[in-house]
């Protein structure tokens, strides 16, 4: 199928069609462009969803394109780029912020999660977050050590 009938199809084919495990990985970068967040949602979902198509999903800036979904209130998106463990550690570490528990928690349990991340989610303020940095196969001895310390902090200042 050309370009032109993909962009062509119905919201609810591309969907389906950003859902396929076979996919191709150029269709993708076509579908990340459609103006249906629900589209672009499977999209950063899809495993073959590429590096740069991921950063895309994250730092456009155009709402008729795309939508600034780094700051938007739907993190549906956010959400589903931080889980793509194709994402770049440079996109892991924007998300890092993210205003969104569930975005940072799905940071901290992506394999691609630098160390220097993994350390400055040790320190968010919601204790599954902590857990799963706790847990990360690239957390070092010392970032799982302040987690502890974190952790101990927040329990004794709770009483």
């Amino acid at each position: 199928m050309c370009p032109s009938q993909i962009l062509e199809l119905s919201d609810e084919k591309k969907i389906k069609l950003a859902k396929d495990p076979n996919t191709s990985s150029e269709t993708l970068k076509l579908l990340v462009t459609d103006g249906n967040l629900w589209v672009r949602d499977e999209v950063a979902k899809h495993p073959n969803t590429p590096q740069e198509t991921l950063t895309v999903l994250v730092t456009d800036d155009y709402w008729g394109v795309f939508g600034c979904f780094a700051t938007d209130k739907n993190s549906d998106v956010r959400y589903w780029v931080a889980r793509n463990p194709n994402t770049s550690q440079e996109i892991l570490k924007i998300l890092a912020t993210d205003e969104d528990w569930s975005v940072r928690y799905w940071v901290a349990r992506n394999p691609n999660t630098p160390q220097e991340t993994l350390a400055i989610l040790a320190t968010d303020k919601n204790s599954f977050v902590r857990f799963c940095v706790s847990r990360s196969p690239n957390a070092t001895e010392i970032i799982r050590r302040l987690v502890l310390m974190i952790n101990k902090e927040l329990s004794t200042a709770s009483h």
